[in-house]
């Protein structure tokens, strides 16, 4: 066997993002620390007005924006991906990135999303955010969590790869379960990425 299969190379990851960049920060941190098979080739903001933004320049990151406008879903997705071919991508990563895009066929199977419930349950259109975590409280719930799925051309749809369970305390409220959740979102994220890596089946220069 040789080297190249014994130890492959880390995944050219494109992280897309609409907010703050926490999921992306850890990934940065991650990635320099080598607990992950990945680094960030390149990040894609739909708004250039946000944290995320300038925490992927900070780190010398290739970043584009590129906001949807007037475009439809699918020349916007096209624009998209279009990035991702031309930087050599193997894997997308949607963390915090809050719209809905056509996955052409050429990334089916890789593009995955970081959701904060336990999907199916409270996933959908309009559940993100504090929305999913006020609506498990409503709930009742005593368990909520973090779920990384394969992305399709629905919200929260795709085929789950690996999910993390937390628990709900009886004084939380919206923010303490969301720590909790993000917390379990930044081991469960790169856990997910490595198991991707690890296949011997995934894209290869």
């Amino acid at each position: 066997m040789s080297r190249t299969e014994e130890t492959p190379r880390p995944l050219r990851l494109a992280v897309l993002i609409s907010g703050s960049g926490r999921t992306l920060d850890n990934l940065l941190k991650r990635s320099a620390a080598g607990s992950l098979m990945a680094h960030v080739a390149l990040v894609i903001a739909n708004r250039g007005d946000i944290r995320g933004v300038e925490i992927a320049q900070k780190a010398g990151v290739s970043t584009t924006v590129l906001p949807r406008g007037e475009l439809s879903v699918a020349d916007w997705s096209e624009a998209i991906f279009n990035q991702c071919r031309e930087a050599s991508i193997d894997c997308v990563v949607m963390a915090g990135f809050l719209h809905l895009l056509e996955i052409p066929p050429d990334f089916t199977s890789r593009v995955i999303n970081i959701h904060p419930s336990l999907l199916p349950a409270f996933g959908g259109k309009g559940f993100y955010g504090m929305h999913v975590h006020r609506a498990v409280l409503d709930r009742g719930c005593t368990v909520s969590g973090c779920t990384v799925h394969f992305v399709d051309n629905e919200y929260d749809h795709g085929r789950i790869l690996l999910q993390q369970t937390v628990p709900v305390l009886s004084d939380d409220g919206p923010a303490d379960l969301a720590a909790r959740v993000f917390a379990a979102e930044c081991d469960t994220l790169p856990q997910a990425i490595n198991q991707i890596a690890g296949q011997p089946d995934r894209v290869t220069e």
